[in-house]
């Protein structure tokens, strides 16, 4: 990574114009994440949101890539969840069904098709999860006996399902306009600054916590006292230096790769001779990214919505109950009222279906993306082949050992990291007597990491292209 040259580079007009428009756009997302949905008071739905949030490690991670929306019961409540489940459908229907494969593989007119039916299809998307939304709010403040000042109309839900969508839409505009006019991926630097923005969150939980005395203060070789708590401060060091060591693993580990060495025939045509020459083909450790662990806590998170739903008609049904206590994911917010004595053996349940669902995701979803027999077939089509594979079925095999193998490493290691925020509960739980909430969680850690890179490679890219002229 060449930093000389992007700090030269942002000498560049057009290099600064991008960052303004990044930095106009970041702020005009965090402008709607205020502005709230035309529901009543939004204060009102304040306790049901953070129930929903407790009780479901999904909509905790909803609202972590909502940058709040959720919480703040904003118009991007909802936020691009609905384009992301339409990319991953739009990324499933293509290798299921032949025609839309044929379209993705017709060069740039094949993409912008696929990219537009994506966007299509979040909007019926953004609105059936608006009126979910609504309605299980709605029904959860009713349930937990908040003062509701307010009978919503048909008007009012639809006037509320149209600015919930809206706002959904628009975020997946400024995310589209950034790619454009910015640097990088946009919907990615959105994600990204909706899970930076709760670090304050966490940082103001963790400063309160370090600078309560109440048990008394640290002491440095009996001469010298710090207004801190000696037993926070030393878990915070020790987390802090665990921080770096998983980041450091993080970056090793979305990096790392395997280099396949391909070699082309040599062909004589005439005069001229073609190939001959060698190339690589790189396999990712984890090519799967963080759609597994979407994938898996959405598929956990499934049954928990349905108890609350049915709670919300029949506050007594004990199928409800039995749906909601099994599968709501243990955290600070739930820690006490859902184990008043301690930790139990259902306090590791959900972390095991967790950590064996991303495991199983894992595995499903590079199947899908890394297609081994369409590769090897490419590659016998242009003449290329593998040194001492021979090419077409062989090469299928051989490739789907390789993959088979990165991915009981890979899938192991995103499943570990999707692990962390329970990790680091149990570690508080035994040593404080409770879990600290932590707003970053292995997931947002690894889209942190994963986004961080990939912008760095793109802002690395464009400084290069604009400073090229210094070179000649």
């Amino acid at each position: 990574m060449q930093f000389k040259t992007i700090f030269k580079s942002f000498k560049n007009r057009d290099m600064q114009k991008r960052i303004l428009i990044i930095l106009g756009i970041l702020v005009a997302y965090r402008i709607l994440a205020h502005i709230p949905v035309p529901l009543g008071e939004a204060s009102t739905f304040k306790e049901a949101i953070q129930n929903l949030i407790a009780k479901s490690d999904f909509g905790g991670f909803l609202n972590l890539i909502s940058g709040g929306g959720l919480t703040a019961f904003s118009i991007i409540l909802v936020g691009l969840s609905p384009y992301i489940t339409s990319s991953i459908i739009l990324q499933l229907l293509t290798k299921a069904i032949p025609r839309l494969e044929e379209i993705s593989q017709d060069g740039e007119s094949g993409r912008r098709k696929i990219n537009q039916w994506t966007r299509v299809v979040s909007i019926p998307l953004a609105v059936v999860q608006s009126v979910a939304y609504m309605f299980i709010l709605y029904q959860s403040a009713l349930a937990s006996n908040t003062a509701v000042t307010v009978q919503p109309s048909t008007f009012d839900w639809v006037l509320s399902a149209t600015a919930m969508t809206a706002g959904s839409t628009l975020l997946m505009w400024l995310g589209e306009l950034m790619t454009e006019q910015g640097i990088g991926n946009g919907i990615s630097m959105i994600i990204f600054a909706s899970i930076i923005s709760q670090l304050p969150t966490t940082l103001a939980s963790l400063g309160a916590a370090l600078f309560d005395t109440s048990a008394g203060s640290l002491s440095l070789f009996g001469w010298l006292n710090l207004p801190v708590n000696p037993t926070i401060f030393f878990i915070l060091l020790g987390f802090s230096i665990a921080l770096l060591i998983v980041i450091y693993f993080l970056v090793k580990i979305n990096e790392a790769q395997r280099i396949i060495t391909i070699n082309y025939a040599k062909r004589v045509h005439g005069n001229s001779s073609y190939g001959g020459i060698k190339s690589i083909l790189p396999v990712k450790l984890i090519a799967a990214g963080v759609i597994p662990v979407i994938f898996a806590t959405a598929f956990l998170s499934l049954p928990s919505l349905v108890g609350q739903v049915i709670r919300s008609f029949s506050p007594t049904n004990e199928f409800a109950g039995t749906l909601i206590k099994l599968f709501t994911a243990p955290s600070a917010s739930n820690f006490a009222t859902q184990y008043p004595n301690g930790i139990n053996l259902q306090w590791f349940l959900y972390p095991a279906l967790y950590f064996v669902l991303v495991v199983v995701f894992t595995y499903f979803y590079t199947s899908i993306i890394f297609n081994t027999k369409e590769i090897a077939d490419n590659l016998q089509k242009q003449g290329g082949f593998i040194q001492e594979v021979r090419p077409g079925l062989a090469t299928a095999t051989y490739l789907d050992k390789v993959v088979t193998r990165l991915n009981f490493f890979g899938a192991f290691a995103l499943g570990l990291i999707a692990m962390l925020p329970f990790i680091t509960d149990y570690v508080f739980i035994v040593i404080t007597g409770k879990p600290i909430g932590l707003s970053l969680s292995g997931t947002g850690l690894l889209i942190v990491v994963t986004v961080a890179l990939e912008n760095l490679r793109q802002l690395n890219s464009r400084a290069l292209m604009v400073t090229y002229d210094d070179y000649k």
